[in-house]
């Protein structure tokens, strides 16, 4: 819990809907922490860009002046030590503006009415134990082959591509054993949102009891 309300965790595969799921939490009253748009905004740093340019060259930034994350992404799969110690750069800062970020959400910053409960989008949520710091994890479980073809189109990314990702990765198997809740995604997105409402009414139902 955080200032009294539930944290619900996000877990799935790559390309599984995650965000789609997260959106219909917020749609719910849920305030969402998005750990790709935090990591996004770290490495707009001028010391962490420094820091990585010392590391691993010129290449890390592409001729637009941004982060090149193909070219780090090639680096940390295929370097166990080279991906731990971009994480141990990264993972501090990202976990700072999340808990600065649903302190000021729980505050009802801006005039808005605070969330119902906090929603944590993180890819390596299990890898990085964070699922220890939820109330409750939910799984998306989606069908590999919807995964390839949703990589394929927004990523440009091939099968092969997709597995090296996911083996650097818990077995998707452990990570919807271990959760709390399983949302099926079939590209139905009316089924997702009657599944996020009912799995979001048990959670709160949960916490009022444990409360």
């Amino acid at each position: 819990m955080f200032a009294g309300r539930p944290v619900i965790g996000i877990a799935g595969g790559i390309g599984s809907g995650k965000s789609f799921v997260a959106a219909a939490f917020a749609q719910l009253g849920c305030h969402v922490i998005d750990s790709d748009r935090q990591v996004t905004l770290a490495y707009r740093d001028p010391a962490l860009r420094e820091r990585l340019r010392t590391w691993w060259g010129d290449q890390v930034i592409d001729a637009d002046g941004e982060i090149n994350r193909s070219f780090i992404a090639s680096k940390i799969f295929a370097d166990l030590a080279e991906r731990r110690r971009l994480e141990g750069l990264i993972h501090p800062r990202v976990n700072a503006e999340r808990v600065k970020e649903m302190m000021s959400a729980a505050g009802g910053a801006g005039g808005k009415k605070p969330p119902v409960a906090f929603v944590w989008d993180t890819p390596l949520l299990f890898e990085t134990s964070l699922n220890l710091q939820c109330d409750a994890v939910v799984f998306v479980d989606t069908p590999v082959e919807l995964r390839r073809r949703r990589v394929r189109e927004t990523r440009g990314w091939t099968e092969s591509e997709l597995a090296a990702r996911e083996k650097s990765q818990w077995p998707l198997d452990r990570k919807r054993e271990i959760s709390d809740y399983v949302i099926r995604n079939t590209a139905d997105a009316g089924s997702i949102r009657v599944q996020v409402k009912d799995v979001l009414s048990r959670i709160l139902a949960k916490c009022e009891q444990r409360a």
